[in-house]
């Protein structure tokens, strides 16, 4: 359980205004930051999709650059063999479809078995000791240097040279069939860095360096927009091994942090104060900080049966989406109870009170910092939690207007986990096929979020020609981004409702917890 020391676990209420009410200054700044946009956080911040990063072209600080008219210099790590690193599902499930049909019979389940089997260790061997275990040559610090799986003591201590002793020599795990140091892995390419730095910098000494190359403004930023999006990974991991493990001694440890599945807020906020102190010495000129999602909307973590009480946001468990109401047991399943999924929310609430005290303070001290609320964000989305029962709604609870590409849409995207009918959507369509990270249309409704802070940061966007102003509103191209969506055009015909395929893939390959271990 939380420390006694914890706040009282009052609901927290989403802040209204980005700017807090603190007005701050800018009238003398002068000039634009050579970059535009620098993004520092995790895999949500990096683009991963259905248990791999591959298209980082669609993560939202990506899709923000294209709005911005900035896109040809936005500078991003790319992850093009195998459909990315670790584990693709989507393309998984495809290859399963074109081999199998659209259901595994039993008289199927042996040879699908040998072919999963062989077809994970052909992405593991590619990324381990095969061609994507080359890490390509460059020495531009990149714009986005999010890494899947990082938390705040990550982005404190991992540089290149770190993850690269980490990982060690090229070896080819034949009982593993998964590839290990995933996370260190996409690090390398994330990090490289000048010939000056050798391999050293880390997410936030990254941005300072972006953050020197002031060019002539004033004052001297380098950077334009800094997005820090980092704390998910602090609880996430609850709800992906369904397991509570509250932050002891060792916390702080990059070898001892991965025995615990969520931080007591007293760690949260120590953990945050250290990355605090190193975003105040990035030269960035405005500076939007994130909150941390609940991570009990995913639907990675299904809750089951009637939710415990009338007007109660939580159900009486928590299990995998493919486990249904009456074939649950919970002394067989793997779950979380109603309780602890309110302890974690409660964590969490802890976490963005931290966060919005940093963004206080700075404003207080006259930086031009933001604070976006993502966790509204998704609570304002999340469908059995709210919109599917008014009396659990709080006050402040109004439902999460979507674009009009997405409004067009039958039926209407949801955070339920995605199903098929065997050619079209039949549900979900905001969450990709892990169940935790978005789907390209659910990274777009992240990059308008981001785009409405920006520009009430006074930021100026352009038509793709990065000379021609753009007037208010700058709304995301969501047709382009529903014309880029796999998941939410042709989903896999064999992510039928019951969700059979994944049950049987995470029974016999123990998927899930395999692919997200390193990948949150």
């Amino acid at each position: 359980m939380m420390s006694s020391t914890a706040r009282k676990p009052v609901p927290r209420e989403p802040q209204a205004d980005p700017r807090l009410g603190i007005p701050v200054d800018t009238s003398a700044w002068r000039g634009r930051p050579p970059h535009r946009l620098v993004a520092i956080g995790d895999s949500l911040t990096q683009g991963f999709q259905s248990g791999a990063i591959f298209h980082t072209d669609l993560s939202y600080p990506a899709v923000v650059a294209h709005e911005l008219g900035w896109a040809g210099h936005f500078r991003r790590p790319t992850y093009d063999g195998f459909g990315g690193l670790p584990f693709n599902i989507e393309r998984f499930l495809r290859e399963l479809e074109a081999r199998f049909g659209q259901v595994v019979n039993w008289w199927e389940s042996a040879p699908a078995l040998w072919y999963a089997h062989q077809h994970m260790n052909e992405v593991e061997r590619y990324w381990e000791v095969g061609a994507g275990n080359t890490v390509p040559v460059t020495t531009a610090v990149n714009h986005n240097l999010a890494v899947f799986g990082w938390d705040l003591r990550d982005a404190l201590m991992k540089s290149a040279s770190v993850c690269a002793k980490r990982i060690g020599a090229p070896r080819d795990n034949l009982l593993r069939q998964i590839v290990e140091h995933a996370d260190d892995r996409a690090a390398l390419r994330v990090l490289p860095a000048p010939p000056a730095a050798a391999d050293t910098l880390t997410q936030l000494t990254a941005a300072a360096h972006l953050g020197d190359e002031a060019g002539d403004t004033r004052p001297r930023h380098g950077i334009e927009t800094l997005i820090v999006f980092l704390g998910a990974n602090n609880a996430l991991r609850s709800v992906v091994d369904l397991k509570v493990v509250w932050s002891d001694k060792g916390y702080d440890d990059l070898d001892r942090k991965g025995g615990f599945t969520v931080w007591r807020p007293e760690h949260f906020r120590a953990e945050l104060g250290k990355v605090a102190d190193q975003v105040r010495g990035i030269k960035a000129r405005h500076v939007i900080w994130c909150t941390v999602p609940h991570v009990t909307i995913a639907p990675i973590a299904r809750g089951v049966a009637t939710k415990t009480a009338p007007g109660s946001a939580y159900f009486p468990y928590y299990t995998r989406p493919w486990i249904s109401d009456r074939a649950f047991d919970p002394t067989e399943d793997p779950h979380i109870t109603g309780a602890q999924a309110q302890e974690i929310d409660t964590a969490i609430d802890h976490y963005n009170h931290a966060i919005t005290d940093v963004v206080r303070g700075a404003r207080g001290e006259g930086r031009d910092w933001y604070l976006l609320e993502t966790v509204a964000l998704l609570d304002r989305l999340g469908s059995r939690r709210y919109i599917e029962d008014p009396l659990a709604r709080p006050r402040w609870w109004q439902p999460y207007p979507l674009p009009p590409a997405l409004r067009a849409l039958t039926p209407l995207p949801n955070t339920r986990f995605l199903a098929s009918d065997g050619t079209h959507r039949t549900d979900g369509g905001l969450f990709s096929l892990d169940g935790v990270h978005p789907t390209t249309v659910g990274y777009g409704i992240l990059a308008q979020e981001v785009i409405n802070v920006m520009r009430l940061a006074g930021v100026e966007f352009f038509r793709p020609d990065g000379v021609t102003p753009r007037q208010d509103p700058v709304l995301v191209d969501f047709e382009r981004l529903v014309r880029r969506d796999t998941l939410l055009t042709r989903p896999p015909g064999n992510l039928t409702s019951g969700l059979g395929l994944l049950a049987w893939a995470d029974e016999a390959l123990d998927l899930f917890r395999r692919v997200l271990r390193f990948a949150m």
